[in-house]
């Protein structure tokens, strides 16, 4: 991983022997080059991503641990049920839904609403009994 962050840097920073544009500045080439690199990185970063998930445990800014209302229509998210390479693994929780992946369900007051779908998810989950979170 080190080698490929380094050849972008290269690619993005280093000396080269023709140049971006001969009309250019070389303000303007450098920030040229800042661009390029960053648009590197942001493909870099999609590349690896793992999963619709992240460490964090969130998901549009909205962390996945809590009160949770399923409702039919206008949820915070839609989310399917699967038996296999869940995005997030779900634990039921009568108290205390206080880490990644605990959900208590609720009819009012929730810190999220979702709508079970089968098709086009934005994440997908596992119910299991022990070890909720990130896969």
């Amino acid at each position: 991983m080190k080698t490929l962050f380094t050849a972008l840097a290269l690619l993005a920073f280093g000396a080269s022997s023709a140049s971006a544009a001969p009309t250019l500045t070389s303000e303007q080439q450098r920030e040229a080059k800042k661009r390029q690199f960053i648009e590197m990185i942001k493909a870099y970063n999609n590349a690896v991503k793992l999963g619709k998930i992240g460490k964090s445990c969130r998901y549009k800014g909205k962390k996945l641990w809590g009160k949770v209302k399923v409702v039919k229509s206008f949820p915070d998210f839609k989310v399917k049920i699967v038996s296999s390479f869940p995005d997030l693994k779900v634990k039921r929780v009568s108290s205390f839904p206080s880490s990644c992946g605990k959900w208590k369900f609720v009819k009012s007051f929730p810190d999220f609403k979702i709508k079970y779908v089968s098709s086009f998810p934005d994440f997908k989950i596992k119910f299991v009994s022990s070890f909720p979170g990130v896969r």
